[in-house]
């Protein structure tokens, strides 16, 4: 046969996918970190379909550099018309004695806001604990290399540094403890201005042991909080769906925008 086949793509009209959207569009967040993305087209599509389709503003500036995941969940940023990136660097290629560091990326996005604010933000996933093996310990190299790259930064000059993204472990944990020692990070659900709703877990039902979602602010960058919260209206919450309010185009947990609540920050840059 010497023909062909060609293929085009049309977005899924999904629930789930839309009430992703929904939640995003409700944060109005001007820099958004997103974490298991499939790849910048994608992103775009998400941004310029999804996004409208539910009443929401497309992003103008999106990034996302591949990772070491072969499955295609990377790492990426999605930015509104006041911020634009100007510069970034990727850790893909950071190797120790065992190999690999990341699991998917750390890259550093360089971002200038249109009052001359400036963030470096580094956006992270951490390797997961349900699969393969010394899952803590790749998690402990992550966070060491981490927190030198953080080090690095500041020593350099950079005051407003953010550390966000699922570190897939708990803040007491062995693994995290060196983003926490001598850095001066501190989460935003310790701020007095964190709404704070009574679920210290950012995972599924919000427990105390399902804190695994960050977001990790420079002293500086502490300075300048406004507020802060996680928004679960996304999240199915139990068995029912009932443990906290949720979209009301969810109906069951398979329509749901994640397993995982929005992490959000207000910071005057």
């Amino acid at each position: 046969w010497g023909g062909w086949i060609e293929l085009t793509t049309e977005p899924v009209n999904e629930i789930a996918t839309q009430n992703t959207g929904r939640i995003i569009k409700d944060l109005r967040a001007d820099v958004l970190a997103v974490v298991e993305a499939e790849s910048r087209p994608a992103l775009v599509h998400f941004s310029r379909q999804v996004l409208p389709a539910v009443g929401g503003e497309p992003y103008v500036r999106i990034m996302l550099i591949d990772g070491n995941d072969e499955r295609g969940i990377d790492v990426g940023v999605m930015l509104r018309p006041t911020c634009a990136i100007t510069a970034m660097r990727s850790h893909v290629d950071d190797a120790d004695e065992e190999g690999l560091i990341f699991s998917r990326d750390c890259p550093e996005y360089f971002i200038e806001t249109r009052r001359g604010g400036r963030l470096v933000l580094l956006v992270n996933h951490f390797k997961s604990k349900g699969y393969g093996t010394n899952s803590d310990a790749r998690r402990r190299r992550q966070a060491l290399a981490v927190k030198r790259i953080y080090t690095r930064l500041r020593k350099a000059g950079h005051e407003h540094i953010a550390v966000v993204g699922d570190l897939n472990d708990t803040p007491d944990s062995d693994a995290l403890a060196p983003l926490f020692a001598r850095t001066g990070l501190r989460d935003i659900s310790e701020h007095p201005a964190f709404r704070d709703d009574g679920r210290p877990g950012t995972y599924a039902n919000g427990a105390k042991g399902q804190k695994i979602d960050y977001v990790l602010l420079s002293p500086a960058l502490f300075a300048k909080v406004k507020a802060g919260g996680v928004e679960r209206r996304g999240v199915w919450g139990g068995e029912r769906g009932t443990l906290f309010p949720h979209l009301p185009e969810i109906t069951r947990a398979a329509e749901a925008a994640s397993d995982h609540g929005a992490i959000w920050a207000e910071v005057g840059l």
